[in-house]
């Protein structure tokens, strides 16, 4: 695999399969945001970037295969968290890219549907003008308040 760095001139270079790449190259990679990879090192022990001067950030490209893994099995296999975490502690920190998919979700048991709920009453037409004057009031003594505050 060969990513693409930007060079003066705006022409692009490839850059070697087995180069180091920035945060913002892996997260357009993989097409996550930057906060999301970093979040993913909180959650994933197995993901430790090279950390330079002002915390910059190179991923190796072993990093990057895994989170590309780690973003296939949350994104299109539908894996919570804690499942990858799961599966990267029992089949270590190369889990195949074809890992089963996690367990269809169980239907609901048939219910007998609920009764009906007894009729609301309606508020008295004189309540409602009430509650529509007494807020009319409020509204007109936050305005003045704002206006002096």
């Amino acid at each position: 695999m060969t990513g693409e760095v930007e060079v003066a001139g705006g022409r692009r270079h490839a850059k070697s399969a087995s180069a180091f790449r920035t945060i913002s190259e892996v997260a357009e990679d993989l097409d996550v945001p930057s906060h999301v990879l970093r979040f993913w090192e909180t959650k994933f022990s197995q993901i430790r970037p090279l950390k330079r001067g002002g915390g910059r950030r190179y991923y190796r490209p072993e990093d990057v295969e895994l989170l590309r893994r780690i973003r296939q099995l949350l994104y299109r296999d539908g894996y919570t968290i804690k499942g990858v975490q799961r599966l990267l502690r029992d089949r270590g920190a190369e889990p195949s890219v074809e890992a089963e998919p996690p367990p269809a979700p169980r239907p609901a048991p048939m219910r007998a549907p609920p009764t009906p709920a007894a009729p609301r009453t309606a508020m008295p037409p004189r309540d409602l003008a009430a509650v529509a004057d007494e807020l009319a009031e409020l509204k007109r003594l936050l305005m003045r308040a704002r206006t002096r505050g």
